[in-house]
C-alpha cells in the first residue's frame, strides 16, 4: 500500500497516511490504501488497538485538488467510479475509508495535527477516540466545493454533537481549532503531541483483556443509539460470553497475584 503504512508492536497497529508532500490529501490510491488497511486489521486477532495518523505537516487535507479541478471543468464523472461500489456493510468505498475504523472490533485512536479538512475530518471521526493538537485546524469543508459530507460523516457526526451544531459546521464550512473541537464534542481531548498521546493510550488498552475490550466496543457502538431493552439484553449477552473464559480468569488471577496479565489473542 503506497499511501498507507502499518507498523505493529505489542498488539498496537500504527497506521499512517504517507502522502506527506500533499498533506495526505485523498486520491484513489489513498481511498484504497485506507480500505485495505482497515480490512486487514479487522481480520487480525493479534491487534488489540489501532493508532491512525498522518505523516508530515497534517493529518489529512481532504480530497485531492485534482478531483475538484475536474469537477470545475464540468466533468460529472470526476473521480474513480469504483468509489461508489458498495460493500457488504452498505458503505461504498469512499465511505468505507472512514467507516471501516468503526467496523474494526478493537479501539481506533486518531492522532490529529495540522489540518483535518473535509474527508480528512470524516476519517478522523471514524475513529473511536480523537486526540488533537490544540492548534489543529478542522472543518466540515465540503460546502466550499458545493458538496455535502459523503464519507460517513452523517453517521459519525450525529453520535458526537447536537444536530444544530452539525448543521452550523456543515452549512458554514468554517475552520475551527482542536481546542474548540473538544468543546464541541468532536474530539476527545487535546495534546501538544497527539501522536505520542495516542500511542500511550493504545499501549494501555493493549494491556487489558482483548475479549473485554472487543466486547466493550461492540456494546457501546450498538447500544448507544438503540433502545434501553436492546442495550440491557446486549450487556447480559456479552457479559455471559466473557465470564469464566481464559482471558477473564487471567484478569482476576493477575490482579490478585499483583502481576502483569498474560492474555491470549
Amino acid at each position: 500500500m503506497d499511501r498507507v503504512k502499518i507498523d505493529f508492536k505489542d498488539g498496537v497497529a500504527d497506521v499512517r497516511m504517507t502522502r506527506a508532500d500533499k498533506m495526505n490529501a485523498i486520491d484513489s490510491e489513498m481511498f484504497e490504501g485506507l480500505v485495505q488497511a482497515g480490512r486487514a486489521l479487522k481480520e487480525d486477532r493479534s491487534v488489540r488497538a489501532v493508532v491512525l495518523s498522518g505523516e508530515g505537516r497534517a493529518f489529512c487535507a481532504g480530497l485531492d485538488m485534482g478531483s475538484f479541478a475536474a469537477m470545475g471543468s464540468g466533468d460529472r464523472q470526476a473521480g474513480d467510479p469504483k468509489l461508489f461500489e458498495r460493500s457488504e456493510s452498505g458503505a461504498n468505498r469512499a465511505q468505507l475509508a472512514a467507516w471501516v475504523w468503526q467496523e474494526l472490533p478493537v479501539p481506533v485512536i486518531a492522532a490529529v495535527h495540522g489540518v483535518a479538512y473535509g474527508g480528512g475530518l470524516q476519517i478522523a471521526l471514524g475513529a473511536d477516540i480523537r486526540i488533537v493538537a490544540p492548534d489543529a485546524k478542522l472543518s466540515v469543508m465540503e460546502v466550499k466545493w458545493g458538496l455535502i459530507p459523503d464519507m460517513s460523516g452523517t453517521q459519525t457526526l450525529r453520535r458526537l454533537v447536537r444536530q444544530d451544531v452539525a448543521k452550523e459546521l456543515t452549512f458554514s464550512g468554517r475552520v475551527f481549532s482542536g481546542k474548540e473541537a473538544v468543546e464541541l464534542g468532536l474530539a476527545t481531548r487535546t495534546s501538544d503531541n497527539p501522536l505520542d498521546a495516542a500511542r500511550d493510550l493504545a499501549r494501555e488498552i493493549a494491556l487489558k483483556s482483548p475479549d473485554a475490550i472487543r466486547a466493550a466496543k461492540r456494546l457501546l457502538n450498538e447500544s448507544w443509539q438503540g433502545t434501553v431493552e436492546a442495550g440491557l439484553k446486549l450487556e447480559e449477552t456479552l457479559q455471559r460470553s466473557l465470564i469464566g473464559k481464559p482471558n477473564q480468569i487471567e484478569s482476576v488471577k493477575a490482579n490478585f497475584e499483583k502481576r502483569p496479565p498474560q492474555f491470549k489473542d
